[in-house]
């Protein structure tokens, strides 16, 4: 056990955060905290951390074993560079080569005894510094600095000219790069793209200390994690194996929790009902009796009522009118800023009912692709054509939608002057706006409270086409799962953008892959892009030289209508071999059991079943030849 937590207490004023919470973490060991928003997460990281003390308990870290944190958020100061920032981190060793280089040209000009001397000096030293992987320090801050998305013209980028999520990723890598014992990560998927999240994933499995996780992305957290730490109403509980073990043990553990809590409220209803009769009967012996049922009911531990499981956010969605069946079409679209081009000629379609992820690194031009849709920005060239009866509701990740001066409760009644104050306000309460919090300015709100605004107001427009920006930013697990539900039901049509590969894979029905300045196709969830990404990129967005541009420019025209075919053909195929190789196990199983069945002493001597099994048999084989030249040819 490398840490521990044990009846550790905090509470802020009269609201307890931390009840009594005990857990430990073992060497090596990968552990997710989680808990909805102000559970307490980040309170209890910087207990453990000495940041903040505790009313009560303690925090026990074995000894000699050093201990590192990301916080949410940084604030580097300094003129250094990104990557002379990293390399304090391996100041030791740059120290030591630096004393072997001296080394060198000292023994160059020496002799004699005082030559052996720096010869034994040398030879211990760089003997230290192989054992401590000194010829490599180089390509691991590179590495660690690529990883985390900074490309080789942002190594030489000062500190101070970067943005907060910059900076983030810059204390990332040198917390990664110090190799800590404990490493405790508050959110560090924020701020990176899918291929970062993957190469993290990637390196926290290979890390050879413990690990605490602070995230709200499942699908990272099924990745990495084999603990599960959750803190609900202040109480901390551990669950074993990975995100969605710990999502099933839960719903679980709440349904078996629920059933006794009613089992209970029976037996409560039950013995008052009998010791009320008891009374009523106003005799000696009667009265005794409800005295004894009496005391017995108050030495029974009450159960509390468990939480309702969706009680964060209320979300339902239900365009007012149905759309035509074609509800976009994108021709040709190309968008370029100054030393930059976004995208070129994309074209692709989206019909009623499908729910299409927009995915793609950082910087590829998925927001401003939208932005384009909703005629925020214009394009450079092409154009999209909306569907008939197609309403667009729109949720931007920067709220530009919402009116900063304006109150929550402004905000809503102005859009909609229609609705009553009872019902705005019962819809704010459904986004958790209660009591005078709907009289707070939008500027005043926090990123998570302006994006539940945001969603509030979509709610209400009943649009038939959700076109939606990072829908699940600052929104805790339970609010995503509602949201995820709510999106599922809706019957109108959804293109968004997520980086939250979860959430893709419970609501996407296509993803479209905005790579190399094209649009890859993908029918089907973010498993399955994943396992044809490869393929399908170098097919229809391969890396061209400047003189191969013009001829990509031209397949893309076409390479929409191919994908789609192409992959529909391809699903086809794969769901025919499936069905293939199922129907061979079957029937060579079902022929290994007539054999067996025709030398039992009972059936080989009945002559009429030994015919019926011949038979059976004879067509088995028959089939069987015909399946295995259908198997050949899909496989």
């Amino acid at each position: 056990m490398i840490l521990s937590c044990q009846n550790i207490c905090k509470a802020f004023g009269e609201e307890e955060i931390i009840k009594d919470a005990c857990f430990h973490i073992e060497e090596k060991e990968k552990a997710a905290l989680i808990g909805n928003n102000g559970a307490g997460k980040t309170t209890l990281l910087r207990i453990i951390m000495n940041e903040l003390s505790a009313d009560s308990g303690s925090v026990v870290i074995s000894r000699d074993k050093k201990i590192g944190y990301l916080a949410q958020y940084q604030d580097i100061h300094g003129h250094q560079t990104i990557y002379d920032e990293l390399s304090s981190t391996k100041q030791h060793i740059i120290d030591m080569e630096n004393r072997i280089r001296t080394l060198e040209q000292e023994m160059k000009n020496t002799q004699g005894e005082q030559l052996e001397k720096l010869m034994q000096t040398y030879s211990r030293l760089t003997h230290q510094f192989e054992l401590e992987n000194g010829y490599a320090y180089k390509s691991q801050i590179a590495g660690v600095l690529k990883g985390l998305g900074f490309s080789e013209e942002d190594f030489t980028k000062q500190i101070e000219t970067l943005s907060g999520g910059q900076k983030t990723r810059v204390a990332l890598g040198k917390l990664l790069l110090s190799q800590p014992d404990i490493l405790l990560l508050d959110e560090p998927t924020n701020h990176l793209d899918m291929e970062s999240i993957a190469w993290l994933e990637n390196y926290l499995l290979t890390y050879p200390g413990a690990v605490l996780i602070v995230s709200h992305d499942r699908y990272f957290l099924d990745k990495v994690v084999t603990k599960v730490v959750e803190i609900e109403a202040g109480y901390v509980r551990m669950y074993s194996g990975n995100y969605s073990a710990y999502a099933l043990k839960k719903a679980q553990l709440r349904d078996a929790q629920y059933k006794a809590y009613l089992n209970q409220q029976r037996e409560i209803k039950h013995q008052e009902a009998v010791i009320a009769k008891l009374k009523s009967f106003n005799r000696e012996k009667s009265i005794r009796r409800a005295e004894s049922r009496e005391k017995m009911l108050d030495k029974m531990q009450r159960l509390d009522k468990p939480a309702e499981i969706n009680d964060q956010m209320r979300l339902t969605l239900e365009p007012r009118f149905i759309s035509g069946n074609d509800v976009l079409t994108v021709e040709e679209l190309s968008k370029t800023f100054p030393g930059q081009t976004l995208f070129q000629n994309i074209s692709f379609e989206i019909k009623r009912g499908e729910r299409v992820a927009l995915i793609g690194n950082n910087g590829t031009g998925k927001t401003t692709l939208l932005k384009i849709l909703n005629q925020v920005i214009p394009a450079d060239s092409g154009k999209f054509t909306l569907g008939s009866k197609v309403q667009i509701g729109y949720y931007d990740q920067e709220h530009h939608v919402l009116h900063m001066e304006k109150t929550v409760f402004q905000e809503i009644s102005d859009t909609y002057p229609t609705l009553t104050e009872t019902q705005i306000r019962n819809m704010l309460a459904a986004f958790l706006f209660t009591g005078d919090d709907v009289f707070k300015v939008i500027s005043s709100l926090s990123g998570g409270e302006r994006g539940r605004v945001s969603l509030a107001k979509l709610m209400l427009s009943e649009a038939n086409f959700l076109i939606l920006d990072e829908p699940t930013n600052h929104l805790d697990i339970a609010s995503k799962e509602i949201l995820e539900e709510a999106l599922n039901s809706y019957t109108g049509t959804v293109l968004y953008v997520s980086h939250d590969r979860y959430f893709i894979n419970q609501t996407a029905t296509r993803i479209l892959d905005l790579t190399n300045q094209a649009i890859v196709n993908y029918i089907g969830d973010y498993d399955y892009y994943l396992e044809k990404k490869e393929e399908l990129t170098a097919k229809y967005a391969p890396l061209t030289t400047q003189e191969e541009e013009a001829v990509q420019v031209s397949d893309n025209k076409l390479s929409w209508q191919q994908q789609k075919e192409q992959q529909a053909k391809v699903r086809k195929r794969e769901n025919e071999l499936k069905k293939t190789e199922k129907r061979i196990e079957e029937l060579e199983a079902r022929d290994q059991e007539i054999d067996e069945t025709m030398i039992l002493p009972e059936v080989c001597t009945n002559v009429a079943e030994c015919t019926r099994l011949s038979k059976e048999k004879a067509a088995i084989a028959a089939e069987l030849e015909e399946l295995y030249e259908k198997w050949e040819e899909l496989a």
